[in-house]
């Protein structure tokens, strides 16, 4: 038996997810498949009345079932139930996903799917578990904070992990008692779909999950913008989340979870096991061809041991695999677009034209569709775009220090501080230059999450507000009440 599957033998669901059905709609925006460059599709986009339409649908669905006042134990075991079918229809969903992304069917279904399921049962177990406290007042009073969900919450995924990040949303959000309006990428949006039918069929009330499918300057800001959105999560650009708070400030306000760029350092000490250090890193940028907002995209490393790392970084990126999506045996993904790897190459080239030396790579690859090589520029200036622009693909930088203190001063990103990497053997310096690093996750001797679900995840500086993942992402789908009473 084998994942690998004809991606023209696919049968796509057509139109938005509202109310528990879906809604017929035209396709719009022209789709293309990664992996060849065919056009294969069109995706439609939801006006502000279709959003309207979405928006009422999940008020009616928490009116209708009490969702957010039925005995939490219902909750936690109607999510498990949509876990469970997540987890049957693993092929299904996979092969729908490694159409239309970057995401290789294998890694698909051992990955993303397993912990798309995964993460709904987490954040399940919540549901009758986070309870209200009782606080400390006089002897004639009594003090309680309470919480409550916010109603409808809408949110708003990228098109690099297009499940996981949805599951990233439904999970906390439904746990917490919420209703859910959610836009998928316009480049991602059908494996989105099919679970939201899922959830359905699990036994969710329908119009709990809406999916309405469409642009960000249409759908998203309609989404953001709209007033009977109690709440607004969004994993993407930094641009594109600065964009939503200004959209969310000119109509009103709310709160905002938002996981934005990054361009997160991997910093590599003489004393590291450098064999694995080498893998980490190459890892921390080939993954998803550097797609990722957590890439580890720039290399700081010791200068007595540089040589030797680089050697074996480049004998990794050598290895690569790359084949399209729908092959089970690919190992290098493609990177979304035409528009993306034209981007990818203009950085790069300005970076080389300002004085940046090409270790490796720098070209696409000779195939069809949307492959780069993977690359390591060195010789760089502080103010290369290589070193201050998220490129967003495989592309890795290589700077070199001896004390550290240039280290730490060469791993502070002015814009960005979403995730750091700091391979070391010795456990005094990894815990002081943990507290010193300026990235909301610091990985020690390792680059890239676990299946930890309880582990928050969020940036400093603009790499983001808030936290998805762990009791912070269930918490902020819930607000707290006050109570005082007199005895």
């Amino acid at each position: 038996m084998t994942l690998s599957f004809d991606p023209d033998s696919i049968a796509l669901p057509h139109g938005h997810f509202i109310g528990g059905r879906l809604v017929p709609a035209e396709g719009v925006i022209p789709m293309h498949r990664p992996s060849d460059g065919v056009a294969y599709a069109a995706c439609p986009v939801a006006d502000g009345a279709l959003v309207d339409e979405a928006v009422a649908a999940g008020e009616k669905a928490l009116r209708d079932s009490g969702w957010d006042e039925v005995r939490p134990r219902e909750r936690t075991r109607a999510l498990q139930r949509w876990a469970d079918l997540i987890e049957v229809n693993a092929e299904p969903l996979a092969q729908l996903e490694a159409l239309s992304s970057t995401r290789p069917v294998g890694q698909l279904v051992a990955g993303d799917i397993a912990v798309t399921a995964e993460q709904i049962r987490f954040f399940a177990e919540f549901a009758d578990k986070e309870c209200d406290a009782l606080v400390p007042t006089d002897e004639n009073s009594l003090g309680m904070v309470m919480s409550e969900p916010y109603g409808v919450v809408g949110a708003i995924t990228p098109w690099n992990f297009p499940l996981s990040m949805a599951g990233w949303k439904l999970g906390p959000a439904l746990a917490a008692g919420n209703a859910v309006v959610l836009k998928p990428s316009e480049m991602t949006p059908f494996s989105t779909l099919r679970l939201a039918e899922l959830s359905v069929e699990a036994g969710l009330p329908p119009g709990l999950v809406n999916i309405v499918l469409g642009d960000g300057p249409t759908t998203g800001s309609a989404i953001t913008g709209h007033a009977g959105i109690g709440k607004v999560s969004f994993t993407g650009s930094t641009a594109a989340g600065s964009a939503i708070m200004a959209n969310v400030a000119r109509t009103g306000v709310k709160p905002m979870t938002l996981e934005l760029g990054g361009k997160s350092p991997q910093v590599v000490f003489a004393d590291a096991d450098l064999a694995k250090a080498a893998q980490a890193v190459a890892g921390g940028v080939l993954s998803n061809a550097g797609q990722a907002c957590v890439a580890g995209t720039r290399l700081i490393v010791e200068e007595s041991v540089a040589e030797a790392l680089v050697a074996e970084i480049r004998r990794h990126m050598a290895a690569i695999r790359p084949g399209p999506t729908w092959d089970a045996r690919t190992q290098y993904s493609p990177i979304i677009s035409e528009r993306q790897i034209a981007r990818i190459e203009a950085l790069v080239d300005a970076s080389v034209a300002a004085g940046a030396q090409s270790l490796c790579g720098g070209t696409r690859l000779e195939r069809e569709g949307y492959f780069y090589a993977p690359t390591l520029l060195g010789g760089l200036e502080a103010t290369s775009p290589a070193l201050t622009e998220e490129i967003f693909g495989p592309v890795l930088t290589l700077q070199t220090f001896r004390t550290e203190e240039e280290a730490l001063a060469l791993a502070d990103h002015p814009t960005y501080g979403l995730a750091a990497g700091l391979f070391t053997r010795d456990l005094s310096r990894a815990l002081r230059l943990t507290r010193k690093l300026q990235a909301g996750t610091v990985w020690v001797n390792r680059f890239g999450r676990s299946r930890d679900h309880i582990l928050p995840t969020g940036g400093y500086k603009q790499s983001g507000i808030g936290k998805d993942l762990g009791r912070e992402a269930y918490h902020a789908n819930r607000r707290s009440k006050s109570v005082l009473i007199g005895l």
